[in-house]
């Protein structure tokens, strides 16, 4: 009878062969998950080099079109360069009644607001047309003609010195149109030697007012 209480006793201070592989096999479980979680985690965050889609382009400042000049078409960043100044007479882009004037450097995204169609600019009638359902843009990217629902996308651009430094303060302003958070063009400060358009940071066209008489 002593040695059965001394025997059950002994048992029940130690650890039992299945308790043992339970707790083995709780920590592969928990290993495993942190492990997945991990891989998800890394899977999920974007890594672009420069010069790639979904990262920052470098544009020599002696690329930029001159002033309300035709847009310069970067095809590996999937933007246009457009240079406006509506303070200046052209039949490319023309003040609106109901829009401040546009003036800087602007990076407008290859992709109309319709259905996601690549547009073209077409200088005989001096904007962009879309060739799938015929939307219309002006220089700037505003809409002038449907079934565009709103203007063209813009990226961010930030102006960089002969160094490729980073020229402090001068970067894309973030304005609201109609309640749309939308990046104003960019006044190039002296000393601006490259531009770096990030085609990771990208604000909606907003809706504006279709124009009316436009150029063409």
């Amino acid at each position: 009878m002593a040695n059965a209480a001394i025997s059950v006793s002994a048992g029940s201070n130690g650890m039992t062969r299945r308790e043992f592989l339970y707790y083995i096999w709780g920590a592969s479980i928990a290993l495993l998950t942190a492990q997945s979680a991990g891989l998800l985690v890394w899977f999920l965050i974007p890594k672009f080099r420069e010069g790639e889609f979904g990262g920052k382009f470098l544009v020599p400042v002696t690329s930029v079109p001159a002033v309300n000049g035709e847009p310069i078409n970067v095809p590996d960043g999937r933007f246009w360069l457009v240079n406006l100044d509506t303070d200046q007479p052209s039949p490319l882009v023309e003040k609106a009644s109901d829009e401040q004037p546009l003036k800087g450097v602007a990076a407008i995204y290859k992709v109309c607001t319709h259905l996601g169609c690549i547009y073209s600019w077409t200088p005989a009638n001096n904007r962009f047309e879309c060739p799938c359902h015929g939307s219309k843009y002006r220089l700037d990217g505003r809409r002038i003609e449907d079934p565009a629902p709103r203007d063209l996308d813009r990226f961010q651009v930030e102006a960089l010195d002969a160094n490729r430094n980073f020229i402090a303060g001068a970067i894309s302003a973030e304005i609201e149109i109609g309640g749309t958070p939308f990046f104003a063009p960019l006044v190039l400060p002296e000393g601006t030697a490259f531009l770096s358009v990030n085609t990771g940071s990208r604000k909606q066209g907003p809706k504006q007012t279709l124009l009316p008489n436009v150029p063409k």
